[in-house]
């Protein structure tokens, strides 16, 4: 049977997303947002508005995997490949630093910063791949739960979790020791298996109201939080919910997600070379994630980046717009080469591997693990 390709639409929100997550970054590391006891100025204002329109990033990656995961096969290759590109990118980096001369974690923190390189996953050196590699290992429970139960059952099931983790804490003002503001696996769980239901039975509303729904509910995140930043200046009890409205379980930032999701379901990429290569950049963008965000990296890209095109550390809406771009056009073009490189030694190791007694024992977990697939179905 042919393999079904990735939808080019969604592969090129794909791509938007880690272009978003890239610029959530710049504006948190280049302090152009608003904060609590820092006077307004239009950069910070616009760099809060960006923020509230790519913070639905995290979700929508989410979403796209729980709503074609939920109809596909796991595959102990692909968590196994997923693994060992995380840890490509966790020893080579300080490798190469160390290499041209530049410190690392390692040398200010000894073993434990060793450690965060050999063991990626167990230190959450990245959070979000360390999250999203368990919930690919959960994805096959995940996945039978969700096409064995009812349409009612689900419905039922996803109404507690989200009123537990998402609809409770958007309206409350105070800080639930409970609460991890979607930054863990907990709330990636509870987004997989919303896509797993909106792919099973569609979304409703959204497939048809979906890119205002989206720019609704960025909007009203942004006025909730700019609210938040005047009250809290007289009254500091306003000062946690001020940040509420930028967490990953908030549920304007949920609902736009979803909006967002849904609305590039109507884009339509006529097939050809174009679709190709969105299909291949989405493939390789999470590379893009791993090198930015890898730790001896994470807080320094953005000093060298600056002082490129902005080297005098200059304000103004102008150099604002100058610096985010480069930032993201140069990381994102690191990301896919690199990445690139990565995808084309990992295929030649993948081919050596499957004449071994390693390859051919994974290759047998996949058979068994879609022959379990095709069984259910």
């Amino acid at each position: 049977m042919a393999k079904e390709k990735r939808m080019a639409n969604y592969e090129l929100l794909r791509i938007l997303a880690m272009i978003m997550v890239v610029t959530l970054h710049f504006l948190s590391h280049s302090d152009r947002l608003i904060a609590l006891g820092v006077p307004l100025d239009g950069v910070r204002i616009i760099g809060s508005l960006l923020e509230a329109f790519c913070l639905v990033a995290v979700n929508v990656y989410l979403l796209i995997s729980g709503y074609f995961g939920v109809k596909g096969s796991f595959k102990p290759s692909r968590a196994i490949s997923l693994l060992c590109q995380i840890w490509f990118y966790s020893l080579l980096i300080p490798l190469v630093l160390k290499m041209i001369g530049i410190p690392v974690l390692a040398d200010t923190q000894g073993i434990y910063g060793l450690i965060q390189y050999v063991f990626p996953i167990e230190t959450e050196h990245y959070w979000f791949a360390t999250s999203y590699f368990l919930l690919y290992l959960l994805s096959p429970v995940l996945n039978q739960a969700m096409r064995s139960m009812t349409k009612r059952q689900l419905q039922i099931t996803l109404g507690g979790l989200f009123t537990l983790f998402c609809v409770i804490k958007s309206f409350s003002p105070f800080v639930f020791a409970f609460d991890r503001y979607g930054y863990d696996l907990p709330w990636f769980i509870c987004v997989y298996l919303l896509a797993a239901y909106l792919g099973l039975y569609g979304g409703g509303i959204f497939e048809r109201k979906g890119w205002l729904i989206y720019i609704v509910s960025c909007l009203g995140s942004f006025i909730i939080n700019l609210l938040m930043w005047m009250l809290s200046g007289k009254w500091d009890s306003f000062s946690y919910y001020f940040t509420v409205p930028y967490h990953y379980n908030f549920i304007l930032c949920l609902a736009g997600a979803v909006g967002l999701f849904f609305g590039f379901s109507k884009v339509h990429i006529k097939e050809g070379r174009t679709a190709e290569i969105f299909r291949r950049l989405g493939i390789l963008s999470f590379g893009i994630y791993l090198l930015h965000e890898h730790v001896d990296l994470r807080y320094q890209w953005y000093g060298w980046l600056g002082k490129l095109v902005n080297p005098r550390g200059k304000d103004g809406i102008a150099f604002f717009a100058l610096e985010l771009i480069e930032s993201v056009a140069v990381l994102f073009v690191a990301g896919i080469l690199i990445d690139f490189i990565r995808s084309k030694l990992f295929a030649l190791l993948a081919k050596w591997l499957k004449k071994t007694r390693a390859g051919s024992a994974v290759s047998r977990l996949d058979a068994e693990m879609a022959e379990g697939r095709e069984a259910d179905a």
